[in-house]
């Protein structure tokens, strides 16, 4: 009877581990969950423009690169950088990394000074941060939408597709489409009047498109 109470036991807990190993292996956004292909780079291609340099739209290359920084049980962090930026335009274009905090429903802004405290201190957290309305960037279903007197922001989930658009009376702009299985497929940014900007779109969404 010991014997067989101990095999029941045993049976038991395997199955708890095993359970609790795959709520954990499954747990991703259906927005961002990046590939081999995505930490090896994707190719985006679109415009820039500048009101000293280039006050016409000028061909843009650019090569996404989304990476895990860490991983936790509720979802994580991840880095997506632009390089190797190529253009006609007499000063060369940077574009800062993204930093993203993930769940399964959210994908929100990491807008810290010091991003390496920033990771470490939330890789600690036994679930997900709170996040500020004006931080999310991704969502998984419905649609959320803010405003103030100037500016207004919506984050849609239409079929397959997150499309996160900020838009000032100005003029400025930031958009960033994401689609599920593939992550990030378009990304823009813009000042007032034209002053400065971008828009880059992942080359095989640009095809697809066509």
């Amino acid at each position: 009877m010991a014997n067989r109470w101990i095999q029941r036991w045993k049976s038991g807990l395997c199955l708890c581990i095993l359970a609790a190993f795959q709520a954990v292996s499954f747990a991703s956004n259906p927005f961002l969950h990046p590939s081999e292909k995505d930490a090896s780079g994707v190719e985006f291609r679109g415009t820039e423009w500048n009101d000293e340099y280039a006050p016409k739209d000028i061909p843009l290359t650019a090569k996404v690169v989304t990476k895990e920084v860490t991983k936790t049980a509720w979802g994580g962090v991840y880095e997506i950088s632009f390089e190797d930026l190529h253009s006609k335009g007499t000063t060369k274009r940077a574009i800062p990394p993204l930093y993203l905090v993930v769940t399964d429903e959210v994908i929100a802004l990491l807008n810290e000074e010091k991003m390496d405290e920033a990771v470490r201190r939330i890789a600690a957290l036994e679930k997900a941060p709170a996040f500020e309305d004006t931080d999310v960037y991704g969502i998984s279903k419905g649609v959320k939408k803010l405003a103030d007197a100037r500016s207004k922001t919506t984050v849609t989930v239409k079929g397959d597709i997150c499309t996160y658009l900020y838009s000032h009376e100005s003029g400025g702009f930031t958009k960033l489409v994401w689609k599920k299985g593939v992550g990030l497929v378009e990304y823009g940014q813009g000042e007032g009047a034209r002053k400065d900007g971008f828009r880059l779109k992942a080359e095989a969404a640009g095809k697809a498109a066509r």
